[in-house]
């Protein structure tokens, strides 16, 4: 072995130790992190797969937004602009069917390999031939498995040519592509780990796409690589010095998984963490006192909601569901479980974004929800379960929903669980009341107004899971005109159309819309560049540097 093989290995080592010292669960394993790691504090029980055409989950996204390429890209200082990503330059034909992208050139995945328009095009494959569940923010375009090579296809090594179905306003298209979904993975890395599939009537092709590796694997072009996930422990991430853009200043970035806010603002004040992203109001006041910290926010395209499962009979009733809506104590809620990191919001498209409903409608009113259940034939209530995720604020906001609700004799049961227990039985519509959130997929009114009122099959085996399908709800008169303002090119006429769906969903929905988030983290001095984006996946720890 040569020496500049064991100097690497030592290295590899060391880097290695550090790591495995960093994400030990004491708060005081280090007075200091290392000068060129970062590290972040963060609940992310959420994550269940690292495949972009996969996650479906807020911390995922995190993680593939940090690692991953994409044809475009959402401008974080304008966010009614669109970027170029690994795309250059990009045209849309007269009729608004044929979107045509050119490659910059010289790039190369983190492997070492060319970004050319095949991989692109394999990777729009992939989504589509694995239909998992955010496929559909590809597929709504008309592409299936058996048009999609001529749909998504590379027309040079460098030009890439989409084509949709219908003429939808360009930019509902594009902000689509800026979700991680369209994220282009490494199709030669990725070819070397697909495993053989036998086809059934349910998945008709012979290969997995490399999805069984890509759920803890990586095979993209990032300004970091993954190194490495562990589950409710730690995710590693490592300088790209391939990428074609500008290089991090920092040779790593450590999530290390801390759920509790007080863990991490102690964690925080002794050096442990350099970033704590989880903050209750308390805390956050805290570290806001500390001369050796600051803080930052930023509102997010996030809201946070409580849903009713339509298969139980009693919130199937109208009246239920609007006593709901009268049995949240909002006031409370606002001035103190959600006090700076998030603000009451009634309505599904947040603010900030085209069409947003600026109205709350709703307050506590016990004797109004009394008599909405004495309508429905349930005058003394009804007991109930609610599903909710093991972190501030869901568990506190949820504790003060199920004592309002019992004001009016509806009794919950409230079953924590960590994200990843939770989302996998609220996408199999088993439970019965589930609180949780949901951040757009991408920057536009339709990432919302789709997942609230869509329900193309509302059947069990239904592959569009969208938030109304997980609670066996459909409503054709709001997804009508959902549909039809996609094709709306005026943007006022477009966001009235917004407006008035919202008008309609709250005054029957089995959604109770509680508040928009208002992303808060705390963070040592020390560090510079460091800002938290509009969206779940554009908190780029690229800039950062200390």
């Amino acid at each position: 072995m040569t020496y500049a093989r064991l100097n690497r290995k030592a290295q590899l080592l060391t880097a290695a130790a550090a790591i495995s010292l960093l994400v030990m669960t004491a708060p005081s394993a280090f007075a200091a992190t290392p000068k060129d790691t970062l590290v972040e504090g963060f609940s992310f029980d959420d994550i269940i797969s690292m495949d972009p055409a996969e996650a479906y989950e807020l911390s995922a996204a995190e993680v593939t937004g940090n690692s991953y390429s994409l044809l475009v890209r959402l401008n974080i200082a304008d966010t009614s602009k669109i970027e170029g990503d690994l795309a250059q330059s990009w045209t849309v034909s007269d009729d608004h069917l044929t979107y045509t992208f050119k490659l910059k050139p010289g790039l190369k995945f983190a492997s070492g390999n060319p970004i050319t328009a095949d991989d692109v095009a394999y990777s729009f494959e992939r989504v589509v031939k694995l239909d998992k569940s955010p496929a559909f923010i590809l597929t709504q375009f008309g592409l299936t498995g058996d048009n999609v090579t001529e749909k998504a296809k590379a027309t040079a090594p460098d030009t890439f040519t989409f084509t949709v179905d219908k003429p939808y306003a360009p930019s509902f298209v594009l902000n689509c592509l800026t979700a991680t979904v369209a994220e282009v993975v490494d199709k030669k890395l990725v070819m070397q780990h697909v495993k053989p599939m036998t086809p059934t009537a349910d998945y008709k092709y012979d290969n997995d796409f490399g999805n069984g590796w890509l759920k803890t694997g990586y095979a993209g072009s990032g300004v970091f690589k993954l190194r490495e996930w562990r589950a409710n422990e730690a995710v590693v991430l490592e300088r790209n010095d391939n990428y074609y853009g500008e290089k991090s200043k920092l040779a790593r970035v450590i999530y290390r998984f801390m759920k509790e806010s007080s863990a991490q603002r102690l964690a925080l004040e002794k050096g442990d963490i350099d970033i704590a992203r989880n903050l209750s109001p308390t805390d956050l006041a805290a570290v806001e006192k500390n001369a050796d910290l600051a803080s930052t926010n930023a509102p997010k395209g996030t809201v946070y909601y409580v849903s009713l499962n339509q298969k139980n009979a009693n919130l199937a009733k109208p009246e239920v569901q609007q006593a709901f809506k009268y049995l949240v104590d909002y006031d409370a809620i606002g001035k103190t479980l959600i006090k700076g990191i998030g603000e009451i919001h009634q309505t599904f498209e947040p603010k900030g974004v085209l069409g947003a409903l600026d109205e709350n409608p709703f307050k506590l009113d016990v004797a109004k929800a009394k008599e909405l259940l004495a309508k429905a034939g349930l005058p003394d209530g009804f007991s109930v379960t609610m599903d909710v995720r093991s972190i501030e604020p869901d568990t506190s906001v949820a504790t003060s929903i199920q004592q309002t609700l019992g004001q009016a004799g509806i009794k919950v049961e409230i079953i924590p669980g960590d994200g990843k227990q939770k989302l996998t039985k609220y996408r199999a519509r088993n439970h019965d009341i589930y609180f949780g959130n949901w951040g757009m997929d991408y920057w536009d009114p339709n990432s919302n107004a789709d997942t609230f009122t869509t329900n193309a099959d509302n059947s069990d085996e239904g592959k569009n899971k969208t938030l109304a399908w997980r609670n066996d709800w459909t409503t054709p008169e709001l997804e009508k005109v959902t549909k039809a303002a996609l094709f709306e090119p005026d943007a006022d006429k477009r966001a009235a159309m917004y407006q008035d769906v919202q008008k309609k969903f709250l005054d029957a929905s089995p959604f109770v819309i509680l508040f928009q988030q208002t992303e808060v983290a705390g963070y040592s001095k020390k560090l510079q560049g460091f800002k938290l984006g509009p969206s779940f996946d554009t908190n780029f720890v690229g800039p950062i540097s200390k």
